[in-house]
């Protein structure tokens, strides 16, 4: 099977409501689509967004990536030889993790069409249906806990609650207003996405444990270079702490697990460059007895039908956000994941069991 073909189109999905982080607040899913056509006729999907504040590729850069760069590597390549095709596409251009992501799960739909399976049973198939949280964004402590109490009621049981933005002492107030508001049987976990130092960190998670506010986790609550900053909190409170902006390569995933700078990581396609990275990061940290949860961007059910089926099929992966899809206004995907509440089932369809992608 020759690849024939690699077509980029921008895609653009309002949100039903403005998803805002200590980063950036979004209101529109804006991403690239990528399409793989092959000689057999068969079709991969991938996709891409822009998150620039996390990644540092544009809509721009992902498109002249992929057009200018990576295609002219790929196209005329036989998938049968995919070492070699996957070693094409990471050395292709430095950085772009973001583009070279969208590819490679574009490629890996090919590959488990072209042996007839659904992917997440081609990489492993560990699990067919997994459990996603919901993301409480930041805003202020009523309306976060509004939000909370009406994900709960929608069937959700795992919070992710969106903190760093300003001072500890409102974030504290935030998280214990969603806690007296969902009560004690629903799981919070916590996203500083960078937003502390070190010792502040230190100094609000011990606060939280004292007010026993039963935080499941917390992800990336210091600056993605400062890995001694990551291991000082990790070694200073008893809540587990999970590295997310701090791994985006194996290099950085063997960094952080051989130092013991966090007890988790949060692997993504858009940081790993996509699913044949990915799995080295999960196998590294596997090895050193560090569970992963695999995370995504805002966007459509192309891009979280990759993370899923990569999710799904290891058994390290243990915990999942995907809930991208169910804050877009509209959905342009035909077939992939199916979302039934807070479950996600992996279609028993070849690939990642998409059929049409309708450009808005």
């Amino acid at each position: 099977m020759k690849i024939t073909d690699i077509e980029v189109r921008r895609q653009a999905v309002p949100l039903k409501k403005p998803f805002k982080t200590a980063l950036r607040t979004v209101e529109v899913a804006e991403t690239i689509i990528v399409k793989v056509t092959t000689d057999s006729g068969l079709v991969g999907w991938g996709e891409a967004p822009a998150t620039v504040v996390i990644t540092g590729d544009s809509l721009g850069s992902i498109e002249a990536a992929i057009t200018h760069v990576i295609k002219p590597q790929l196209v005329g390549k036989h998938l049968s030889n995919h070492e070699e095709v996957f070693h094409l596409l990471h050395g292709s251009i430095v950085g772009n993790s973001s583009a070279k992501a969208a590819v490679d799960m574009a490629l890996y739909d090919l590959l488990a069409q072209m042996c007839g399976l659904p992917l997440y049973q081609l990489l492993g198939g560990y699990r067919n249906e997994i459990e996603t949280d919901y993301t409480v964004s930041v805003n202020s402590p009523q309306e976060m806990g509004e939000d909370a109490v009406n994900y709960v009621r929608d069937g959700f049981r795992i919070l992710k609650i969106k903190v760093g933005k300003d001072e500890i002492s409102r974030d504290i107030e935030r998280i214990r207003e969603i806690r007296s508001r969902v009560g004690c049987d629903v799981k919070i976990r916590l996203d500083a996405n960078q937003g502390w130092e070190a010792k502040e960190a230190i100094r609000s998670i011990r606060k939280m444990e004292d007010m026993g506010l039963d935080i499941e986790l917390v992800e990336q609550p210091v600056k993605a270079h400062d890995i001694a900053g990551l291991k000082m909190v990790t070694d200073a409170v008893y809540t587990p702490i999970m590295a997310d902006e701090s791994v985006f390569s194996p290099a950085q995933a063997l960094e952080v697990v051989s130092r013991r700078a966090a007890d988790l990581i949060n692997i993504k396609l858009m940081k790993a460059g996509g699913i044949y990275k990915a799995q080295l990061i999960n196998s590294i940290a596997e090895e050193h007895g560090v569970a992963c949860m695999v995370g995504s961007m805002i966007e459509s059910r192309v891009g979280i039908s990759a993370a899923a089926h990569f999710a799904a099929s290891k058994k390290n992966i243990t915990r999942f956000d995907f809930d991208a899809p169910l804050m877009l206004k509209t959905d342009p995907v035909v077939g992939g994941v199916i979302y039934e509440g807070r479950v996600i089932r992996l279609p028993e369809t070849p690939g990642l069991g998409i059929t049409q992608v309708e450009i808005s």
